[in-house]
């Protein structure tokens, strides 16, 4: 009964929002009374922290996937960058934000947890790219996995790029390029050339 409240509070919560959710929505969707849901969780922020990271492990494990199947690591990044829209394209109230806003603890806990996991598969992935020739050699790999780290998470920030303006797919897909064009060595340049020509078409 826990895995099938977490799934549809994850549901409604990436759907409506954080805020607007309530504990009687989720049981009235399941068809259970709100005590069944404060057996399993004490309170409604107990609950959205439980959701927000089983998401972020289910992602994380994606990712791992991706990783251990690429063939190299510029396919990768837009194996990756896909696998993440896919996962967001449901979110129609940028859960991100109510997060930050309502439940600021556990949207500090959550962007530490991302940082850490982002920053060791993109250490990998950046030396993966040295080692096989794609990216220059004299890349100082901790702190471009920073930047990289920074960039992602400063594209979603609304009031720099207004979704008026700017759709996330547009976001991502042309910080990757900016990305991997600042660290491709000539061979690497023809593999993002092909995978540019190839998303465009």
């Amino acid at each position: 009964m826990r895995e099938k409240i977490i799934h549809k509070a994850a549901e409604l919560f990436l759907t409506l929002g954080f805020k607007s959710v309530t504990m009687d929505d989720i049981a009235q969707e399941i068809g259970i009374s709100k005590k069944t849901i404060y057996v399993h969780f004490a309170n409604k922020t107990k609950l959205v922290e439980a959701v927000t990271f089983e998401l972020f492990e289910n992602i994380c494990d994606g990712i791992d996937t991706i990783c251990e199947a690429s063939k190299n690591p510029i396919e990768e990044l837009y194996d990756i960058k896909m696998f993440v829209m896919h996962h967001l394209k449901s979110q129609k109230s940028s859960p991100q934000f109510q997060l930050k806003k309502y439940y600021p603890q556990i949207y500090d806990v959550l962007k530490l947890r991302r940082f850490e996991k982002m920053h060791d598969s993109v250490k990998e992935s950046l030396q993966k790219g040295v080692d096989t020739e794609l990216f220059r050699s004299n890349i100082n790999v901790d702190f471009i996995s920073r930047m990289y780290f920074n960039g992602m998470t400063g594209i979603k920030d609304a009031s720099i790029f207004p979704s008026e303006i700017y759709t996330l797919n547009y976001l991502m897909e042309s910080y990757l390029e900016y990305h991997l064009r600042a660290i491709v060595t000539q061979k690497g340049l023809n593999i993002l050339n092909k995978f540019i020509t190839s998303n465009q078409s």
